[in-house]
Formats: structure tokens, C-alpha cells, sequence
């Protein structure tokens, strides 16, 4: 696949749908996954949680002696229609009614519900749980922890023990960790990468050198770790509302033309700090276009093959301009029986 058409996304969510309709064995595959037992994971054959099971007692207790300040800083965008979207998911919000009940009894009560019609688990700030990404492989489509998209449990109506509620049922309260690559490259925006070796492709080194820079302990087991890149910021959430219809859809258009990121060095050396969760102000955490011919090999690496979950569309703004390197963090997907990700409000405090 040449690295221009990972940016066909209508094309490529067409084909993901004709291929859900074809057997594995009619497909190309991809057997690594099988050949390197990715499964049982480390919590074992059992487990669908993936690396929320870092959390503990102990590393709780620890996250919250960070809070020196009693600041608080929410990680979250805000969700609206006209807000930037990975290839045709949108966000559609209506207040049927206005009032849509009422009146009831004699001080005339009125009230209002909405209506929403979303991509729900996979739009703006957004976790990516179990059932997100997969693998074809000959013996099906593979998940995290041996989960196979054919399985009986799997199906329209939700992913069985893939389901995001799964990780919801312990969530995440960790040490978090920012990682300013704007810094790092002296730069704001980190451009996109071209190829190989552009300071849009963040290594397992650069990593290394923030946290250097930055004068913060290493990362370690049970660590959120979340990269700044100001990609995010064209997408800012103080002053989105304020651009013209067509301001918005020509940083839409930037926004989503690919994203500096984790190059696969960086995402395979979190992996072996044990972290428990990563992320950034981005769609999708690691650089796009990569290193490699493959899309998204660090969504492949740290979900499906290890259960390291993914925070995308942060705003990190907060924590840039504190210089916040280390903080208490704390937030859990909701448990929506089935889904495949989650939205949500992170929270930082420090």
C-alpha cells in the first residue's frame, strides 16, 4: 500500500465492511500473532481488561502524592457536529422538542433529553478499547488476548469479551506523564512525517531525551504516558467555535491530512516499561504516515498484541503551558456493553 492511499479513508472503510462479508480464508493473512503466541496475554486466557490490571494499591497511593498544586486540567474536546473526524464518522446532536416533555403539575415543569447519532466509541477525545483493532489471520480475525471476530460472542450487537465495559470495570488512576516533543524538536507544530527519520517520528531515543529534559523520573510499570505534539492545536478547543465554516473545514482538512506521533521504536520501548496507558493530542497517538509501509503498526504492537489501550484527541494544552510533567490521572471509559472504545473527560490533577 503506498503511504498516499492510508489517506483514502472512505475506500478503506468500504473495504473493511466487504471484507467483514468474505471467510479469512479468502483473505490475505497475517499469522504472526498466532506463530508468536500473542495469546494468553500476561493476565491470562482469561483476561479482557489488557493493562488496566496495572493498576494497584501502591501505584495509586503513589500517583496521588504528585498533587502539589491542587490544580486540575480536563484532557477532553469538546463533542460537536462540525468538529474534525477519521474518515466519515460524525457527530450529530439534536434537543428534540424544546421542551421535549412537559408540562407536569401546577409550577408547569418542562424538561429536555437529547438525541445523539455518533460513532460513539470512536469519535473526538476517544478510547480505543479491546474490540478496535484486529488482525487477519488464517485462522480468522484476530483480537487482544486470542479473541477472533468469528467467535459466537462477537457479533452486530456487540463484542462479547472485547467489549470496552470490561476495561471500564477497573479504569485508569496512574502517574501521568507528558512528553512535549514541541519542545524536543523546537518546533510547534511537529510536522508531519515524510519518511523515515523526520522529527515528525517520535523514537524510542526521543522519548528517552523528554524525559531527560523534562527532569522527571523514567517511565515505569503502570505509568499514562501522553505526547504533545501542537498537531492537536489546529483543532483548538478555546478557539474552534470562533474560525468561519470555511476556516473549519480547511483545518479539518489539515488535521486529518496525517499527524506527527510514536514511531514504532517508541511504541515497542513504552511497551516494555509496562505502561498502562498511551496517548496524545492526536487521532491516533502514533505518527501517520509511519516508519513502515504498515498504518497504524503501534495500534497493531500495544492493543491487539500486548492490551496497552490507547487516549486519542487530548487536549493537552493545559499541561503544556504549566509545564505539568508529572501529575495524578485519572479516568475510566464507560461501560457500554459491547462497545468498541469509549468517549470521555481525562482528568489531570497536580
Amino acid at each position: 500500500m503506498k503511504r498516499n492511499n492510508v489517506f483514502q479513508l472512505s475506500a478503506i472503510a468500504c473495504a473493511m465492511l466487504l471484507l467483514g462479508a468474505q471467510s479469512p480464508s479468502a483473505l490475505a493473512a497475517n499469522d504472526e500473532p498466532l506463530k508468536d503466541k500473542w495469546a494468553p496475554s500476561e493476565w491470562g486466557a482469561k483476561d479482557m481488561a489488557g493493562s488496566a490490571n496495572r493498576r494497584s494499591t501502591q501505584s495509586v497511593l503513589k500517583a496521588v502524592k504528585l498533587v502539589k498544586q491542587g490544580k486540575v486540567a480536563t484532557l477532553g474536546k469538546v463533542y460537536q457536529q462540525d468538529a474534525p473526524g477519521f474518515g466519515t464518522r460524525g457527530w450529530r446532536m439534536v434537543i428534540p422538542g424544546l421542551p421535549t416533555g412537559g408540562p407536569f403539575g401546577p409550577q408547569e415543569l418542562v424538561y429536555n433529553d437529547e438525541y445523539l447519532a455518533t460513532e460513539i466509541g470512536q469519535i473526538g477525545t476517544q478510547f480505543d478499547g479491546p474490540g478496535h483493532i484486529g488482525v487477519i489471520t488464517s485462522k480468522g480475525m484476530y483480537f487482544y488476548n486470542g479473541h477472533f471476530l468469528e467467535d459466537k460472542d462477537v457479533g452486530t450487537y456487540g463484542m462479547g469479551p472485547l467489549g470496552v465495559e470490561h476495561v471500564g470495570q477497573l479504569g485508569f488512576v496512574c502517574r501521568g506523564v507528558l512528553l512535549d516533543a514541541t519542545a524536543l524538536r523546537k518546533m510547534n507544530p511537529v510536522p508531519i512525517a515524510k519518511k523515515k527519520g523526520d522529527p515528525g517520528i517520535i523514537t524510542d531515543k526521543d522519548v528517552e531525551a523528554m524525559v531527560k529534559n523534562q527532569g522527571i523520573a523514567p517511565i515505569g510499570d503502570g505509568d499514562c504516558v501522553f505526547l504533545y505534539t501542537g498537531h492537536g492545536d489546529i483543532w483548538h478547543p478555546s478557539k474552534w467555535d470562533s474560525y468561519s465554516a470555511e476556516e473549519k473545514q480547511k483545518r479539518i482538512a489539515q488535521f486529518n491530512a496525517g499527524e506527527p506521533g510514536f514511531g514504532i521504536s517508541a511504541c515497542e520501548y513504552l511497551a516494555s516499561r509496562k505502561i498502562a496507558l498511551w496517548g496524545g493530542d492526536t487521532w491516533a497517538t502514533e505518527a501517520v504516515p509511519g516508519e513502515g509501509e504498515q498504518p497504524f503498526e503501534c495500534h497493531i504492537k500495544m492493543m491487539t498484541k500486548r492490551g496497552i489501550w490507547n487516549l486519542e484527541n487530548m487536549d493537552l494544552s493545559q499541561l503544556v503551558a504549566d509545564k505539568a510533567y508529572e501529575f495524578l490521572f485519572a479516568w475510566s471509559p464507560l461501560k457500554m456493553k459491547g462497545a468498541t472504545g469509549s468517549p470521555g473527560n481525562p482528568i489531570a490533577i497536580y
